[in-house]
């Protein structure tokens, strides 16, 4: 790996900091930002700054507007958008939408670029329906959402929860059990624009977070029908482009936690340095002094993690490994940064006078979606025995 950072990259990177410090968390204390994420209205009129200040969708394909930045590239600029909870949304690089702009350029057909890859390029909002109750989650293979092909084309039927984004999304990725394929069957995934009959919102689900706009929704389908011009790839393909968007998505999540983190430490630090007790200055008590410099090296750690896997997604490897321990070692790090931030503040990191209580409640869930730490771990010491059986 090249460690030095262009002078592109570098002034991207300053420049969209500068812009989540000055147009975005100010839109912190906005009432229009609720238990569901913020309002539509309000997403729309962040995404108009970010188009002003030349930060918006920096991942987007260039034949669309955006950047084309790589995986590497990302790595500094999402930081940077995550230092501010609501950055992610104002910039239109946040989850569902990015991973779903990644998986779309990689798998889509011409048609399907024009009709749903392109405006959701543009700012429209997507999600991506694959967890189940009692059913796919850490473990996709229990899916049992199905799509059955008839004579009217397949017929969908199943139950979807924590669907994030969906309220108000203008198009779904449909992940469900094919079945009637013969050899073909297994997952596929299906492309459908809403709203549409067959598609029922059942409600919103409340969670600890709220940064995700349209937050998480159960949705059930109705004897939905699609045709095979809708399907994404190719049928019974599903667990395979399912690859395609998570690890790349696993680490962008990385990039823009980490920013968060990032947020509560510098919080803590200046509280510490400012902030007296017992007779002198906060952060010079050992117990205060050295958790700030755990968190720093922490933090540095997971960086260097996450850039490291990053790079190798750019040379076109799987990095299924890399993304795995990247994803766990972030993670944890950066409810650790956060846990010890708010340590640091006292009784004052517990309220909403500073940023680091709804920032504790956002990235405790980081542990669990896109795999659980414990899953990860598993497949990692899976690999490991492996290898050491190979070496005996």
């Amino acid at each position: 790996m090249d460690f030095s950072v262009s002078a592109r990259l570098r002034d991207l990177a300053e420049r969209t900091h500068a812009f989540i410090e000055q147009d975005i968390i100010p839109f912190e204390k906005d009432p229009r930002w609720g238990e569901h994420g913020p309002s539509e209205d309000m997403r729309l009129e962040m995404n108009a700054l970010a188009r002003k200040a030349g930060v918006f969708a920096p991942h987007v394909p260039k034949e669309f507007g955006g950047l084309g930045l790589g995986h590497l590239d990302r790595a500094f600029v999402f930081e940077e958008a995550g230092y501010s909870i609501l950055g992610p949304s104002a910039m239109h690089c946040g989850a569902p939408d990015e991973g779903n702009v990644h998986l779309l350029d990689v798998v889509a057909n011409t048609e399907q670029r024009r009709t749903y890859l392109e405006p959701l390029c543009r700012g429209a909002r997507s999600c991506f329906a694959m967890t189940e109750p009692g059913g796919a989650g850490a473990d996709p293979m229990m899916m049992q959402t199905t799509a059955e092909l008839t004579s009217d084309g397949y017929v969908l039927n199943g139950r979807k929860w924590l669907i994030t984004g969906a309220r108000n999304a203008s198009f779904m990725i449909i992940m469900a059990k094919t079945v009637g394929l013969g050899d073909a069957d297994g997952a596929t995934m299906f492309l459908t624009k809403l709203p549409r009959d067959g598609i029922v919102i059942e409600r919103d689900m409340n969670t600890m977070d709220s940064s995700f706009a349209g937050g998480h929704s159960v949705i059930r389908f109705d004897n939905l029908v699609l045709q095979k011009e809708d399907i994404l790839g190719a049928p019974g393909e599903g667990f395979k482009y399912a690859q395609v968007r998570l690890a790349p998505a696993r680490l962008t999540h990385c990039m823009r936690w980490l920013g968060s983190a990032r947020r509560a430490h510098d919080t803590a630090a200046r509280y510490a340095a400012t902030r007296h007790a017992f007779g002198k200055v906060l952060g010079e008590h050992e117990g205060v002094g050295f958790k700030l410099a755990d968190n720093d090296m922490e933090i540095r750690s997971a960086r260097l993690s996450l850039q490291q896997a990053a790079w190798v997604l750019d040379q076109g490897e799987r990095g299924t490994t890399e993304s795995s321990m990247a994803k766990v070692q972030c993670s944890e790090t950066i409810w650790n940064v956060v846990d010890r931030s708010m340590q640091i503040l006292g009784g004052a990191g517990i309220t909403d006078e500073t940023p680091v209580e709804r920032i504790f409640r956002e990235v405790r869930g980081f542990r669990i979606y896109d795999g659980p730490s414990e899953v990860h771990r598993w497949s990692l010491a899976r690999k490991a025995l492996k290898r050491a059986g190979r070496n005996a």
